[in-house]
C-alpha cells in the first residue's frame, strides 16, 4: 500500500477521532480536580498515524514530541519564557526527570550502549560463534530453532531489556541459517521478554509492581502488603501466561497465519529473512567479524556468566543492604568507635558470623528475601554496572583467548556503538512521547473516558481493555500501571462492597496484563522498538506481524480468562481452556494447510 493510500485511510480516522472527542468529550475532570483537555490524545495518536503512513519511526516520534511540546506550551500561555520553560521540562523529563534528580533513563542508555558493545566484541572474538555451534546441534531446523529461542526467552527472566539484548543477537545467526524470518525472531523475543519479566518472582519488574500495589493498598485502607497482592493476582495474569504458552505451541507447531505467515513464506522460499523494504537497525551480529579471530567459547561464556552473576549478585547485595558491610565509610566508623583491638576484632567476627549464618540459613533460596532485595535494589543501575563490567571482561577475553589485536577490538567496539546511535535516538523520542502524555494527562483522559461502565462482571475485562488502549497510545507499560492502578483498583474495591474481593484481585492482574498487551501492539513502545533492533528487524514490520498474534491471545484471555473468572470460575480452568483453544487453533491451521 502506497503512502497516499495509507494517508487516505489514516488521516480521516485521525480527524474523526479528534472531532468526536472535541465534540462529545471536550474536557474531563480527574479525581484530583485537574481538568484534562481532549487534545491530550493528539501526541500519541499523531505518532501512531504518522508511523503507519510513513513507516519512518524516528520522524513520526519527533513530530509527535514536537506537537506535545506545543500543546503543553499553549496550556501555559504563548510567551517566549513559557516556551523555554517547557523545552527545559521536556529535556529533563527524558533525562533526569522533573521530580528531583532521577538517573533511570541515563542508566538505561548506558546499559544499552555497553550491552551492544559487549555483544559486538563477543561476536568479533568468535565467542558467539562457539555458542552457536553448540546450540546448532540442538537446532536442526526452523521449528526446533524457534522453540529453542522461545525457551531461552522464557528462561532469562531478570528483565525485559536484558532478555531481549541477550536472546536476539545470540539466536539471530541460527534463525538466519534456517531461514526463519527476522519478524518471527523479533516476535519471539518481544513476546517472551516482558511477559516473563512481569510474571517472574525475581525480576526487575516486581519491585515496581509491588510498590504500586503498596501505595494503592494504603490509599483504600487495605491491610495487605504489595507482595501478597502480587501473588494473589498471579493466577489471573491470563494474557502473560497464555502468551508464553502461545509462543511455545506456535514454535512447536511450525504453523503461522496472517502477516507472519507471509514473512515466513518469504524467508523459506526466497531466503530473504528481511523484507526488501525493511529498514534494519543494530545489525551487529550479521556484520561484525574478524578473519583472525579464533572460535573460543570462553570469550562468550565468561562475559555472559559475569553479566548474569553481577546482575543477580548486585540485586541481592544492594537490595539486602549488604553493601554497607563493604563500605569504606562503614569500616571507618567501626574503627573510629572502637576503643581497642579487641572491640574491632569482635565487630569483624560478628559481621563474619552474620554473613555465614545468612548463607547457611539458605537465605539465597528464600523467596521473601529475594522479594525484599528486588524491592530495595537500584535495579537499572545494577544492570548498567553489570553491562560495563561485562564489556571490559569481553575485551580482556577477546585479547587473551581469541588473540584479537587492539585495532580489531576497537573496530568491534566502534561498530557496536554506531549501531546504537539511531536506536537510542528513537528510544529518547519514545520517552519524549511518554513525557508529553504525562504533561497533558493523556492516560488520565483515556481512563476517565471509559470509567463510567461499572459492573463487577464486565469491569475486569473493561480494565484490561482500558489498560491496553492506554499502553498502546502512550507506548509505556510501566506508565500505564502507574496511571491505572491508582485509578481502577479503588473502583474495583468499591464494586466488591469495600472488600478485597475477586473483582479487585482480577483487576490487579488485568491492569498489569493490559499494559503489556498494549505495549506489544504499540509502534512507539521502547521495548517493542528494542526487540526489533536486537533482532535486526524493521520496527514497523515487527509491529505489523506481531499484532495479529497479540490480539489473538488477548481475545482468548478475555473470553476464557477474565470473564469466566469474574463469574467465580477458578483461574486454572481458564488457563487450561485457553491453552486448549490455542492448540485447536494450530491444529486447525495444520489441517487447512494439509487440505
Amino acid at each position: 500500500m502506497s503512502y497516499k493510500q495509507k494517508a487516505l485511510i489514516c488521516v480521516p480516522i485521525f480527524l474523526l477521532i479528534c472531532f468526536v472527542l472535541m465534540w462529545q468529550f471536550p474536557n474531563i475532570v480527574s479525581d484530583d480536580g485537574k481538568v484534562v483537555r481532549w487534545y491530550s490524545v493528539i501526541p500519541p495518536l499523531l505518532a501512531i498515524t504518522l508511523a503507519v503512513i510513513t513507516t519512518r519511526l524516528f520522524l513520526s516520534l519527533g513530530v509527535a514530541v514536537g506537537a506535545g511540546l506545543l500543546l503543553a506550551w499553549g496550556q501555559q500561555g504563548l510567551s517566549l519564557n513559557t516556551f523555554f520553560s517547557e523545552v527545559v521540562w521536556f529535556a529533563r523529563a527524558v533525562t533526569i526527570t522533573n521530580d528531583g534528580i532521577d538517573l533511570f533513563n541515563l542508566w538505561v542508555i548506558l546499559f544499552v550502549l555497553f550491552m551492544m558493545s559487549m555483544i559486538s566484541v563477543v561476536i568479533a572474538s568468535g565467542g558467539i560463534a562457539s555458542a552457536i555451534s553448540i546450540l546448532s546441534h540442538l537446532a536442526r531446523g526452523p521449528r526446533s530453532t524457534q522453540f529453542i529461542t522461545a525457551v531461552m526467552g522464557t528462561v532469562i527472566f531478570i528483565g525485559d531489556y536484558s532478555n531481549a539484548m541477550l536472546v536476539g543477537p545470540t539466536m539471530r545467526p541460527i534463525t538466519d541459517r534456517y531461514k526463519v524470518s527476522r519478524e518471527k525472531l523479533a516476535y519471539i523475543v518481544d513476546s517472551t521478554s516482558a511477559p516473563i519479566a512481569g510474571l517472574a518472582f525475581v525480576s526487575t519488574w516486581i519491585g515496581y509492581e509491588v510498590g504500586l500495589f503498596n501505595a494503592v493498598a494504603e490509599n483504600i485502607g487495605l491491610v495487605k502488603d504489595g507482595y501478597s497482592m502480587f501473588f494473589d493476582a498471579l493466577p489471573f495474569r491470563f494474557y502473560c501466561i497464555l502468551t508464553i504458552i502461545f509462543v511455545l505451541i506456535n514454535t512447536l507447531s511450525g504453523r503461522d497465519y496472517g502477516t507472519m505467515r507471509r514473512a515466513q513464506t518469504r524467508a523459506r522460499d526466497t531466503g530473504d529473512v528481511s523484507a526488501p523494504d525493511a529498514k534494519v537497525m543494530g545489525n551487529i551480529a550479521a556484520d561484525i567479524g574478524t578473519e583472525n579471530s579464533k572460535t573460543q567459547i570462553l570469550s562468550a561464556v565468561i562475559p555472559l556468566t559475569l553479566l548474569f552473576g553481577l546482575i543477580l549478585g548486585g540485586l541481592w547485595i544492594d537490595g539486602r543492604s549488604w553493601l554497607s558491610v563493604f563500605s569504606l565509610s562503614t569500616w571507618k566508623l567501626v574503627f573510629a568507635s572502637a576503643n581497642n583491638v579487641i572491640e574491632i576484632a569482635t565487630t569483624i567476627a560478628i559481621v563474619f558470623y552474620l554473613t555465614i549464618d545468612t548463607l547457611f540459613s539458605f537465605a539465597l533460596f528464600s523467596m521473601s528475601a529475594w522479594q525484599d532485595a528486588l524491592s530495595n535494589a537500584e535495579n537499572v543501575k545494577i544492570l548498567a554496572s553489570a553491562a560495563v563490567t561485562s564489556f571490559v571482561a569481553s575485551i580482556i577475553c577477546a585479547r587473551v583467548f581469541s588473540k584479537l589485536s587492539f585495532p580489531e577490538i576497537s573496530k568491534a567496539v566502534k561498530e557496536g556503538l554506531s549501531g546504537t546511535l539511531l536506536p537510542i535516538a528513537i528510544i529518547l523520542c519514545a520517552w519524549g512521547i511518554k513525557a508529553s502524555c504525562d504533561k497533558l494527562l493523556t492516560g488520565t483522559f483515556i481512563a476517565s473516558l471509559l470509567s463510567d461502565v461499572v459492573s463487577p462482571l464486565w469491569f475486569p475485562a473493561l480494565v484490561f481493555v482500558v489498560a491496553s488502549l492506554t499502553s498502546f497510545a502512550t507506548g509505556t507499560s510501566w506508565g500505564t500501571m502507574a496511571i491505572l492502578i491508582p485509578t481502577a483498583i479503588p473502583v474495583a474495591f468499591l464494586l466488591d462492597d469495600h472488600s478485597y474481593g475477586i473483582t479487585t484481585i482480577i483487576c490487579l492482574g488485568a491492569v498489569l496484563d493490559g499494559a503489556i498487551f498494549g505495549d506489544h501492539c504499540s509502534p512507539i513502545s521502547d521495548t517493542t522498538i528494542l526487540s526489533a533492533i536486537v533482532s535486526s528487524c524493521d520496527p514497523m514490520h515487527h509491529v505489523r506481524t506481531q499484532m495479529p498474534y497479540a490480539l489473538t491471545v488477548a481475545v482468548i484471555a478475555l473470553i476464557c480468562g477474565y470473564l469466566p473468572a469474574a463469574l467465580g470460575v477458578p483461574s486454572w480452568i481458564g488457563i487450561v481452556i485457553g491453552t486448549g483453544v490455542t492448540i485447536l487453533l494450530f491444529l486447525g491451521l495444520h489441517r487447512l494447510r494439509h487440505d
